[in-house]
């Protein structure tokens, strides 16, 4: 199990980059309600690794000072927005970045919102472009890989136990590596090789580089290190290949290959969309389907608008955006399962929330946690409840927060479209049940997870 604290912390570092820590003349924190350090060095790093996770010292803090609240990281002043009127404050006036663009990229060395505005907003179009014709180019191959592990899935018998979570995160490797970086992928050594390099790569983003731990040890330095270098000549020799040719299947680095990047840039978004993408899709597949299995009015619906628009017919392209409760369903898990809880800005600016005055080069963080269970936002938060989103105003408040609409994260687009797509195939032939006695507990980071593997069992419709 990763240590939460060291991600915590890393996940703040990276967010600053390279701007210095500022010794403050005053541990007021500009008026705004909060806690003063624990320690001079470390902040209130104690406290964030005494509550157990980044998110629940942000839960304990909102309860006690209200919306609006100030902590020290090290000797950085860090406030915490806590509701969704404060964050429209925020959110309005300044632009907005992937925060796991950001996060990856300062983690990874690379360069974060290099060149100009222009330039980037070029990127930035690409790469939702590339999201966009990689699934509409290769829906077959989605829905043949999900298919596959209907099979599987079919093959068992009704009282074995499925683990959830091995299974999710393998489809999402396959789907991700073959349609981000095509037809290598059909190899399965090849996606098992990857995995097992993303897995060392991401492990080692959630620790190890703020106390220098990963710097002390040579055997994981190195390991890191040959990780990431076989995961960039991957990408490297596939750019080179898709260079100048066209393939009958368009890929997601096709789209930054035919626009007017140079071959580091592309190597970058790629790595980030891929390293991102296999973590959010891999933990969206798995928290719905646990969601499914534990509210069993969910899963009855849920066939019945796929039986409905499908009938018996093939699953096709056309026809899912018919799927209206299915994106219901999936909005309802990404707010119950808190599956980002948090992101975060560094204020460019002096700016003002309420009454209060948020100094330049604050850290901001938006606790969209503690925001998507938040009793004057949304009508009994505790329970999962699908049939919220039927109101267009619950609806305009989620795409808000980044998880819907104009500002949804790119990698979240595509696994709300391979989840769907999963969940079709799956539920029309299949009961997905839980396993009895089991209680699923909950592990924090950028991407929220459970802590052990969920078990599923399954049972045959027809």
């Amino acid at each position: 199990m990763l240590d939460f604290a060291i991600f915590a912390v890393t996940f703040l570092l990276a967010l600053v980059g390279a701007v210095l820590y500022l010794y403050p003349a005053s541990r007021q924190a500009a008026g705004i309600p909060g806690i003063t350090p624990t320690e001079e060095k470390d902040g209130n790093l104690p406290d964030i690794v005494n509550s157990g996770s980044l998110h629940e010292f942000l839960v304990n803090l909102h309860e006690r000072y209200g919306p609006v609240v100030s902590f020290w990281f090290g000797r950085r002043l860090v406030v915490s927005l806590g509701t969704v009127d404060v964050l429209k404050q925020h959110i309005n006036p300044n632009k907005t970045s992937d925060p796991f663009e950001t996060m990856l990229k300062s983690l990874l060395r690379y360069q974060s919102d290099s060149g100009n505005m222009s330039e980037n907003h070029l990127r930035k179009k690409l790469y939702e472009n590339g999201v966009t014709n990689s699934l509409q180019g290769n829906f077959a191959l989605l829905l043949k890989l999900s298919e596959e592990l209907l099979d599987k899935w079919l093959a068992y018998p009704e009282s074995q136990h499925v683990p959830l979570c091995q299974h999710m995160l393998g489809f999402a490797m396959k789907s991700v590596t073959q349609m981000v970086m095509g037809s290598t992928f059909e190899d399965e050594q090849e996606v098992i090789d990857f995995q097992k390099n993303h897995g060392t790569v991401w492990s080692e983003i959630g620790k190890g580089f703020l106390d220098g731990s990963l710097d002390k040890s040579t055997t994981r330095k190195k390991q890191y290190e040959d990780a990431l270098m076989q995961l960039e000549s991957i990408l490297k020799k596939i750019i080179k290949e898709r260079k100048g040719r066209n393939f009958s299947q368009h890929v997601f680095i096709d789209s930054l290959v035919q626009g007017n990047l140079n071959d580091q840039q592309i190597l970058e978004d790629s790595m980030i969309f891929s390293l991102a993408s296999c973590v959010i899709t891999a933990k969206l597949c798995t928290w719905t389907i646990c969601f499914l299995t534990t509210y069993e009015e969910v899963q009855k619906k849920l066939y019945e608008e796929i039986d409905q628009v499908f009938g018996k017919g093939p699953i096709i392209p056309e026809k899912i955006e018919e799927l209206r409760y299915c994106r219901q369903v999936l909005c309802e898990t990404v707010r119950a399962a808190k599956l980002t809880p948090v992101s975060a800005r560094l204020q460019d600016i002096e700016g003002k929330i309420d009454t209060f005055i948020i100094p330049k080069e604050t850290l901001v963080l938006y606790a969209l946690g503690v925001v998507l269970q938040d009793p004057s936002t949304w009508s009994s938060p505790y329970k999962f409840d699908p049939e919220r989103f039927d109101d267009e105003s619950v609806m305009k408040t989620f795409s808000l927060l980044g998880f819907s609409g104009p500002q949804e994260c790119p990698e979240l687009r595509f696994a709300y479209m391979v989840t769907t797509v999963l969940l079709s195939v799956l539920v029309r032939r299949l009961h997905l049940l839980s396993v009895e006695g089991q209680v699923i507990e909950t592990k924090y980071e950028l991407v929220t997870s459970s802590k052990e593997e969920a078990w599923i069992t399954v049972s045959k419709r027809y």
